[in-house]
């Protein structure tokens, strides 16, 4: 009995030690949501060392350099400096006497694409309107890259980036997506690399005009803050879920491609931009996105920005204005023209952006509307400065400034090359680059990107 006693101690003990020994049990790794399942795959299109000289220089960034010079070398800006620049063996040299370098301008707040030309009916693919919150559609998927539009963009306003969003008849109209304004064959060939996701919100009358009935939210501007904050709740709790899901292991939640995109919100992954007019509003939306635990990056449109542009400054939240227009609907009517220039005084984020297919074509023309309203009303402002409204600021509202927006060394190289101060209603771009790459250049016919669109259809006698 008691050597049997010892044997069984013996054996628990043995038991024990390779309990000890054996490796832990492996949790199956968690299936986490790809927030990028349609990756970029642009490539930039060959260049060539460029050097201009003797041009005046407006960096992007508020500087000013005369008689400058820039190198363009493997995509990206080389050197920026003065007349006594180092210029690179066997670079082609352009001439910029009497001429302007700026960076390319971008457009925060584009429609192309999406709403294309010819403008059909079978061509609006902007709004999803069949109910206010309408978070899981993705405007890259109704982009048409054929549209005349982008190469339209390109050479007569000088635009190498632009954000495509989602209209404005929902509280939550989808993801937005940048694009460089390259020809491509598809919008993946044209996505700006490592560009952050956006999430287009509304406010005001466009979601209660599209969407109020008696027997559907939103009717009011209380139903719109409801239904949003509304939203916001199942978001987080949509977002705790998973954040269990992906620390502990378990059933995986289920997915909801809608909820992703509010979760990658929460997470500070996607940025905000809301379409909203009224000063009222954006502050209520401010406290709105303290409340949840998110940042609005952008308020576009923002006709009343000037009211509240101490509080844009203290959130960090940028504001994508027009120079002067205003007035086509109630919520528009309290516009001035002083708004850019009113809250780029306040030490807020001030962009000039076009929501137009047109108004793409001259937001240089736009941005110096502003900065002449600006100076009348005494502000003592530069052309050089006044040049961040249309790049390194908006740059900055989408996430790219360390990449693009300002002529700066290691930058990319997006480049345009004005026959005139860009300021001036007469002048038009010379050159333009995309990392690098010449795009488009007016002294040469075939150097004008054109879409097959624009190529004709087959006439009689071709082979079909």
């Amino acid at each position: 009995m008691k050597l049997r006693g010892w044997g069984s101690v013996l054996v628990v003990a043995l038991l024990s030690a390779c309990a000890q020994l054996a490796p832990p049990e492996k949790k199956a790794a968690p299936i986490r949501i790809n927030q990028d399942p349609y990756p970029s795959t642009y490539h930039r299109y060959p260049g060539a060392l460029t050097v201009i000289r003797g041009a005046t220089v407006f960096d992007g960034e508020g500087g000013k350099i005369e008689g400058g010079t820039v190198v363009l070398a493997d995509g990206v800006i080389q050197a920026v400096g003065g007349a006594d620049t180092p210029i690179p063996a066997g670079a082609y040299q352009i001439d910029g006497t009497g001429k302007y370098v700026t960076p390319g301008i971008i457009d925060v707040h584009s429609h192309l694409g999406d709403y294309p030309s010819p403008g059909t009916q079978s061509h609006s693919d902007g709004n999803e309107a069949t109910g206010p919150v309408r978070a899981e559609v993705w405007a890259e998927h109704s982009v048409w890259p054929q549209d005349p539009g982008f190469s339209r963009a390109l050479i007569n306003g000088g635009v190498t980036a632009l954000q495509v969003l989602p209209g404005s008849a929902n509280l939550f109209g989808g993801r937005s997506v940048t694009l460089k304004n390259v020809p491509a064959r598809t919008v993946q060939g044209m996505k700006f690399p490592g560009a952050p996701y956006g999430l287009k919100m509304a406010c005001g009358e466009n979601p209660k005009r599209v969407y109020g009935s008696k027997s559907q939210m939103p009717q009011t501007r209380m139903g719109n803050i409801a239904l949003t904050r509304a939203t916001w709740i199942k978001a987080q709790a949509y977002k705790r879920k998973w954040d269990k899901y992906n620390r502990d292991g378990g059933a995986m939640p289920e997915r909801d491609i809608a909820m992703d995109t509010l979760a990658g919100v929460l997470a500070g992954q996607i940025i905000i931009h809301n379409h909203c007019y009224r000063a009222d509003e954006m502050a209520i939306m401010l406290d709105v996105a303290k409340e949840f635990g998110y940042k609005v990056g952008t308020f576009h449109h923002a006709v009343e920005a000037y009211k509240i542009a101490d509080l844009l400054a203290a959130n960090g939240t940028c504001a994508a204005m027009w120079a002067d227009w205003w007035g086509f609907k109630m919520e528009a009517y309290d516009g001035i023209k002083e708004n850019i220039p009113l809250v780029d005084k306040a030490g807020a984020c001030a962009i000039v952006h076009s929501d137009d297919s047109n108004g793409i074509q001259r937001l240089n023309q736009e941005a110096a509307k502003a900065l002449a309203d600006g100076r009348r009303m005494g502000l003592n402002l530069s052309d050089e400065h006044a040049w961040i409204w249309l790049s390194f600021n908006p740059a900055k509202a989408l996430g790219i400034a360390d990449k693009t927006g300002s002529l700066k060394a290691g930058k990319m190289a997006d480049v345009v090359l004005w026959n005139a101060n860009p300021f001036s209603t007469y002048a038009r771009p010379e050159r333009v680059w995309i990392d690098g790459a010449l795009m488009y250049f007016s002294g040469n016919p075939r150097l004008r990107p054109v879409s097959d669109f624009e190529l004709g259809q087959p006439g009689e006698g071709d082979v079909k």
